[in-house]
C-alpha cells in the first residue's frame, strides 16, 4: 500500500469554515490543534451556551450554527492566527476578535446578525481548546475526532455519477491518495499509522445535506447522500480517527496500517 497524505485541513469554528494546512500539530486528547475550538450557539441563552462551551457532555448537535440549519452561513470563513479569530467574505476581513476583548467577541457575533438577518438572536462565540465542538463529541462518549478521506473514493463516486464531485464537499481533515477506492473501508477497529502517530479508526462518516452545499456557497447542486444511498447502499464517505499519540503529521507523509 503506497497511501500517501494528499491534503490537511481544519476548521477553527464547527461546521464553518474550512482551511488549508501543510502540517499539523496532533495531541491524543483533542485531534488536530485548532479544529473546531470555536462555535457559535443558536437558540440559547448566555447561560446554557456558558454551559454547553465547557462541559462536552452538555452539548446536543442544535445547540450550534451549522451548515444543516444555517446553509447561507457557507459563504464565510474563519481564519485563526493563536490570537485573533477572523471572519472573512471572498478573502476580505469582515470583522476579528481577540479572545482576550470581550467586545471583540461580541462585535464578531454581532457582525454576523447584522450580514444575516435570518438568523436568531442571541448568538455566542464559544471556546474549548481542550474539549473542541466535534459531531462525535455531542453524546454522553467525549471523543477526539479526525476525519480522513480517500480521493480514489470520490472519485470512483464522480465516475458513477459521470459529474464533478469537489472534495471540499465532504470537509475532511486528511485526504490520502494512492488507495484503492473504499479500501478505507476495510480500517474499521484497526490501528493506522502516520509518522509514527497513531490513530484508532473508529466509524463510517455518514453524510447529511450539508455536503450538497457548492463550496463556499450557498447554493444546493447535488443530492450527494441519495446519489451514494442509490450507488452503494449506504451514505458514507470517509472515515473518523481517534488519535493515541502526540505528534507531527505532514503533507505526503506515508499512512499504514497495523491490525
Amino acid at each position: 500500500m503506497n497511501c500517501l497524505i494528499s491534503s490537511i485541513h481544519y476548521s477553527p469554528v464547527k461546521s464553518l469554515s474550512f482551511a488549508n494546512l501543510e502540517s499539523c500539530i496532533i495531541n491524543k486528547n483533542s485531534g488536530i490543534l485548532n479544529d473546531r475550538i470555536f462555535a457559535f450557539s443558536r437558540n440559547i441563552d448566555f447561560e446554557k451556551a456558558k454551559l454547553i462551551e465547557k462541559y462536552p457532555e452538555q452539548r446536543k448537535l442544535h445547540y450550534f450554527l451549522t451548515l444543516k440549519n444555517s446553509p447561507f452561513l457557507n459563504k464565510y470563513n474563519f481564519a485563526y492566527d493563536g490570537i485573533k479569530l477572523i471572519l472573512k467574505n471572498a478573502n476580505k476581513e469582515l470583522a476579528s476578535a481577540a479572545l482576550n476583548n470581550l467586545d471583540q467577541i461580541f462585535f464578531i457575533c454581532k457582525q454576523l446578525i447584522d450580514l444575516e438577518a435570518s438568523l436568531n438572536k442571541p448568538i455566542f462565540l464559544l471556546n474549548n481548546k481542550d474539549f473542541p465542538f466535534f459531531d462525535t463529541t455531542h453524546s454522553d462518549s467525549v471523543s477526539n475526532s479526525i476525519s480522513l478521506l480517500n480521493l480514489n473514493s470520490i472519485k470512483d463516486f464522480e465516475n458513477k455519477n459521470n459529474t464533478i464531485i469537489e472534495s471540499q464537499r465532504f470537509r475532511g481533515n486528511f485526504y490520502v491518495s494512492g488507495l484503492n477506492a473504499w479500501e478505507e473501508r476495510k480500517w474499521i477497529n484497526k490501528v493506522i499509522k502516520i509518522n509514527n502517530v497513531s490513530f484508532k479508526v473508529e466509524k463510517h462518516i455518514a453524510r447529511c445535506s450539508t455536503t450538497n452545499l457548492k463550496p463556499n456557497s450557498e447554493k444546493i447542486t447535488l443530492n450527494l447522500p441519495s446519489q451514494l444511498k442509490k450507488n452503494y447502499n449506504h451514505i458514507d464517505m470517509g472515515i473518523y480517527l481517534t488519535s493515541l499519540d502526540n505528534g507531527n503529521i505532514t503533507i505526503g507523509d506515508k499512512v499504514e496500517l497495523h491490525d
